[in-house]
């Protein structure tokens, strides 16, 4: 399996990353040339290679072995990245400490000795305060990220259909991404819950895991046991293109699961489509939304499923009713969803775009550092009124 571009941009972004968190909490909190701080550089450099590591081992390892490298390295991944926002929050209190100090230095040379030591003990305030704070975070994240997704309950009214559609439950699950982290008992909780429901359909879209058939078959094996009136349906996600989607499309056939591949089945009072994810046209199969949408009967309502939010654009020109997407993990990190908000109409819940309507699951599980902050995972019941 190759190794995709954005692993090594990734990876070169952290290096850097680790280059500022070393300045910040080795640098400017030891003397220099003191053991403290050559072990604080040794630490920093060991770190500095976690978040590479965590993105590649999983394309050049098995998947027993990357595991175990896998897990201390998402959870530096995410004390990191909080640390990175703490200490970029407090920039501003040590620039108006610095704008003191050189005031100072101005009317006193040299560097008063008080001075110097303030900003030792100011660095190591903040360094100190960081850490825990990031450490108090991510520990919080951790128990939303491994716990059992919630399940949220959601009725949606659409503009036409008949009776038979009327009060049709479909469960909603996207992004369980499968992988070095999240295995077969991960799987088996989620078939449970969405079997409790007692939904009328399942609809999985998109991000069910990251690996290949031959790595995760074992992992992906309880979806067999879903159960609904009108069974299990499955779109493409992004993930899936990076992980061999040809390979787990028929995989999944085999587990019982449909896949929609730009198509479109007739159920009792509706038409559920689905298209593939916008990623797919790197590989010639991208989504296709007039070969899924296009002769039907314009009386019946149409439910789209379609792993990225933003594909509603399309999806409203071709008048569909209602889109069902995951993918944005509800931002996962908060306050990193506002990064993502740039590139997805919707986030998680509910959207109207004029007659078409959306709605965006959390997702069951993660990518990345196993921590989930402001976005616990979940599942919907999408519970449809005419």
């Amino acid at each position: 399996m190759s190794i995709p571009s954005w692993v090594w941009g990734q990876s070169v972004m952290w290096l850097l990353a680790h280059l500022y968190l070393w300045a910040r909490l080795v640098r400017g909190t030891t003397p220099a040339r003191s053991r403290a701080r050559r072990a604080g550089t040794a630490a920093a450099a060991a770190l500095a290679t976690f978040v590479p590591a965590a993105l590649i081992t999983p394309f050049y390892l098995d998947l027993a072995v990357s595991r175990w490298i896998a897990w201390p390295t998402t959870i530096w991944y995410g004390l990191a990245i909080y640390l990175l926002i703490l200490l970029l929050i407090a920039e501003p209190v040590r620039l108006a400490a610095a704008l003191i100090r050189r005031r100072r230095a101005a009317r006193a040379r040299p560097e008063p000795p008080d001075d110097a030591s303030r900003r030792v003990f100011l660095a190591r305030s903040i360094a100190v305060t960081a850490g825990a704070a990031a450490t108090g975070i991510v520990g919080y994240g951790m128990v939303n990220a491994l716990g059992p997704p919630r399940l949220d309950r959601v009725t949606v009214r659409l503009r036409r259909g008949g009776p038979q559609a009327n009060g049709l439950r479909i469960a909603l699950v996207g992004d369980i991404h499968l992988g070095p982290m999240l295995g077969r008992a991960h799987t088996r909780r989620i078939v449970d819950l969405i079997n409790g429901t007692g939904a009328d359909l399942v609809a999985i879209v998109g991000d069910l895991v990251d690996g290949t058939v031959e790595q995760l078959a074992p992992a992906a094996a309880p979806l067999r046991d879903l159960r609904s009136r009108h069974g299990t349906f499955f779109v493409t996600g992004n993930h899936e293109y990076l992980s061999g989607a040809t390979e787990w499309i028929e995989e999944l056939r085999e587990l019982g699961v449909r896949p929609l591949l730009n198509e479109r089945v007739e159920l009792p009072g509706l038409d559920l489509a689905g298209v593939n994810d916008v990623t797919g046209a790197l590989q010639d199969d991208g989504p296709d939304y007039a070969r899924a949408l296009g002769d039907r009967d314009p009386a019946r309502p149409v439910v789209l499923l379609a792993h990225q939010p933003v594909q509603v654009n399309e999806a409203r020109r071709h008048g569909v009713d209602l889109q069902l997407s995951g993918h944005t993990h509800g931002g996962q990190l908060m306050p990193l969803d506002l990064i993502t908000s740039w590139a997805q109409p919707t986030l998680a819940g509910y959207e109207r775009f004029g007659d078409t309507q959306l709605y965006v699951t959390k997702g069951a599980g993660f990518w990345g550092p196993p921590v989930r902050v402001g976005a616990p995972p979940d599942i919907t019941i999408v519970e449809l009124a005419i």
